[in-house]
């Protein structure tokens, strides 16, 4: 598995990262870790510099920002490589949610990964603003993670799409030496004797699905509201890891957002969260 980490200088974007390598200890993965540094132009049109700032000394102050960046970030790298998961840094230039999304999609990446909302030195990152565009654009799986957390109780929002089948293939392999518990949770929307029917099935599929990978997930189902059972759950719970669907990713290329439930979710859930795509699905 092939993972991208964006990162700047915030401890919570390094946090990101060892969770990172956290999840993937026990697993064949390669880990990149993504510094978008702020280009010249964008930082003299916000007015970061003073205006007798000379073009030299800007140029040398972001080569500076640049090593030290690499530095912290290889630092984190270590913490990797000490639980054997090869680490390695980037840097480029540019606009944080463009360059992210870019290098996601262009270097065959499997998941990639966000620091929770927080303080950053750079305009916009790790604040909600590039994080609602990547979650929006990005067509592979997004952790975002808030907290670091021992793995030991995981979440799954199921409604029983293809691509919820398909999120419960893809942590099924990703967790199985770690072994938590996993509970999945399907919300019941659909009302009288069919919608019972399909919940039924929905919660024995997911069942069979994370059997057939080797778990022994609890699986249950509500009825109510989809974003407020699962919140109940979350906050009734101590779940690490929650790991839901994009839902609306199916949509055509120019209007693929994640939905508004999801959006919600991530937002309100105090967890890290894994909001699923399925890439074939492009």
């Amino acid at each position: 598995m092939k993972v991208l980490v964006a990162v700047d200088k915030s401890p919570e974007s390094h946090m990101a990262l060892a969770y990172t390598c956290h999840l993937l200890e026990h697993f064949d993965a390669d880990v990149h870790a993504l510094h978008v540094m702020p280009d010249e132009v964008e930082m003299t049109a916000e007015g970061f510099y003073a205006p007798f700032f000379a073009k030299d000394a800007l140029n040398e102050w972001i080569d500076a920002e640049a090593l030290e960046i690499e530095q912290d970030v290889q630092k984190t790298c270590e913490t990797c490589l000490a639980g054997k998961v090869p680490c390695e840094p980037e840097l480029v230039s540019g606009d944080p949610a463009e360059e992210i999304l870019e290098a996601a999609d262009s270097g065959g990446f499997d998941l990639l990964v966000l620091g929770s909302h927080g303080r950053s030195s750079l305009k916009g990152f790790l604040l909600g603003t590039v994080h609602a565009k990547v979650l929006h654009h990005s067509s592979l799986p997004v952790l975002i993670v808030r907290d670091f957390r021992e793995i030991r109780r995981v979440l799954v929002a199921y409604r029983g799409s293809q691509c919820d089948r398909n999120a419960l293939k893809f942590i099924g392999p990703l967790l199985s030496r770690k072994k938590p518990q996993i509970a999945v949770l399907h919300v019941q929307e659909g009302r009288g004797e069919e919608g019972e029917r399909l919940s039924e099935q929905c919660v024995l599929e997911a069942g069979g699905t994370l059997e057939e990978l080797g778990h022994a997930p609890v699986v249950r189902k509500v009825k109510g509201d989809f974003v407020d059972e699962i919140l109940k759950e979350i906050a009734r719970s101590r779940h690490d890891l929650v790991v839901l669907e994009a839902y609306g990713h199916t949509r055509p290329k120019y209007f693929r957002l994640i939905s508004d439930e999801a959006l919600n979710l991530v937002r309100l859930c105090n967890r890290p969260v894994l909001v699923y795509r399925d890439r074939k699905s492009d």
